[in-house]
């Protein structure tokens, strides 16, 4: 068997509508009738797996039907574009409604998934509004200049062993970020392109609240593996947290939704507990949009107050952080589960004539 054309014949190989190409293939040996073919893959699923490798070893045994195939899949970042090769997951924290604590969660996941052992960055893409500085007291940090391959690129602020990236270290805190909406894509463009994050397990983004430029930025920018969705138990919250569900939910947009999280479930006095803002929101929606609930964030004192002096509750040995120990946990599975399920999801494309309806 000639390796030249196999590598011809595969190239020219169709598989869902895509070709396989160079790319994909990333080494290919030939030694007497046994053919060994190494694929460059973004964790996709066993199902995946065993289709492709039907398709390549029908094909070359068509050719040749001595040939002994064996395919290795090597495992790559499914992140898209972005100087992000070695990130393996890209986690969006969103919300349809503000206030309700999703910056405060997401600081405190991020830790928590650091504690777990994970390497862990986080995007503060709330461009109007960045609150990740103060939460990880790195107010006056300044991401420096890193020099990758002859280019220079942002190096991320290290917090608490997090990487951080917000529109926040470019500003003074008391000045208002006035931007039209192309200008704030583009800064968050620029973040996100520009910034050079090295090995992660784990990039999560801490998007605003609503489904506006800046969402769907993101999923034309990037290939994000999920997203965690975090309400309130009141209606008024619950109301447009399905929205953000139903956003990245539509086929245009096909991000799966890998759990929801109730935040201010309940305030604990004297071992009671007192349902200020509703009781069972979350779970009833994540019910009712089937997907999973990982579950409820009391509402106490100390996790705000531990935000506002720029370290997370999760820091703390207390029960709050345990709390938030066992969503890291929920989230790490739940991500290993869509992985093993689900193929990559692609990057949106949407076009001026077409739009995302």
């Amino acid at each position: 068997m000639d390796r030249n054309k196999l590598l011809y014949r595969l190239e020219k190989l169709q598989f869902e509508n895509e070709k396989i190409t160079s790319n994909m293939l990333k080494d290919i040996t030939v030694k007497d009738n046994k053919v060994t073919i190494s694929l460059s893959s973004s964790n996709p699923s066993l199902q995946f797996k065993n289709r492709i490798k039907s398709v390549i070893t029908d094909n070359i045994k068509e050719a040749f039907p001595q040939a002994l195939v064996t395919i290795n899949f090597i495992a790559t970042s499914s992140s898209g574009d972005v100087k992000d090769s070695g990130i393996k997951n890209i986690i969006a924290i969103a919300s349809g409604k503000g206030g309700v604590g999703k910056s405060t969660v997401a600081s405190n996941l991020a830790i928590s998934l650091k504690n777990h052992g994970y390497s862990v960055g986080l995007i503060d893409a709330d461009i109007y509004g960045p609150s990740i500085p103060l939460m990880f007291d790195a107010e006056n940090e300044r991401p420096k200049a890193v020099n990758k391959n002859n280019r220079s690129f942002m190096g991320p602020v290290v917090s608490y062993g997090v990487k951080i990236m917000s529109i926040g270290f470019f500003s003074n805190p008391n000045d208002a970020i006035i931007f039209r909406g192309p200008m704030a894509t583009k800064a968050l463009n620029e973040m996100i392109t520009n910034t050079y994050w090295g090995e992660l397990d784990y990039l999560l983004i801490d998007l605003p609240p609503g489904t506006g430029d800046v969402h769907l930025s993101i999923v034309q920018t990037l290939s994000l593996t999920g997203a965690v969705i975090i309400t309130t138990p009141q209606p008024v919250s619950l109301i447009d947290a399905r929205k953000a569900i139903n956003m990245f939910k539509k086929k245009e947009i096909n991000v799966p939704v890998i759990g929801l999280i109730e935040n201010m479930s309940f305030l604990l006095i004297d071992n009671k507990k007192h349902y200020i803002f509703g009781k069972d929101g979350g779970q009833s929606l994540s019910d009712t949009e089937n997907i999973p609930f990982l579950g409820q964030i009391p509402l106490e004192q100390t996790v705000r107050e531990a935000g506002d002096v720029g370290r997370p509750a999760a820091l703390q040995k207390s029960s709050i952080s345990d709390i938030f120990s066992q969503l890291a946990q929920k989230v790490g599975s739940n991500t290993i589960k869509r992985n093993n399920e689900l193929p990559p999801t692609k990057k949106v494309e949407i076009t001026h004539n077409k739009g995302c309806n």
